[in-house]
């Protein structure tokens, strides 16, 4: 039921794609208990060179960024819970993109059951028909 919107400031491959999918699909899970076959990971690749931090490009600094966003029904998710993610999605993204400009984001919105869902669904529904 999460889709996540990343954008990573490097060149794309297959294989740092796969791993970026592993890595945000177990840490979605494992923190926020969100599963795996309901989650959804867009990403999208951004040249360094044109990913200003403070008028420098990343290039120019020789640094890495990440930003993504997580979608998840209001009120599933404590504070704590998404103050560790934030943590871990940071440390994963540095051990996979190396040294991190410290303005990389990580943004958990918390959404409406009523406003979010999918397979023409919302999750409101769903909680309320829990047999689907």
């Amino acid at each position: 039921m999460p889709i996540l919107n990343v954008k990573v400031s490097a060149s794309r491959t297959t294989e740092l794609s796969e791993r970026i999918n592993e890595m945000l699909l177990d840490l979605t899970s494992r923190v926020l208990g969100k599963r795996r076959d309901l989650t959804a990971v867009v990403i999208d690749y951004v040249d360094p060179r044109d990913w200003f931090v403070a008028g420098k490009s990343l290039a120019e600094q020789k640094l890495a960024s990440f930003y993504f966003d997580v979608k998840v029904v209001d009120e599933t998710n404590t504070k704590a819970e998404k103050a560790r993610y934030v943590a871990e999605a940071f440390e994963a993204f540095a051990a996979l993109l190396g040294p991190l400009h410290h303005e990389s984001y990580v943004y958990v919105h918390d959404v409406r059951a009523a406003a979010y869902g999918y397979g023409g669904k919302t999750q409101e529904y769903r909680h309320q028909h829990p047999s689907l």
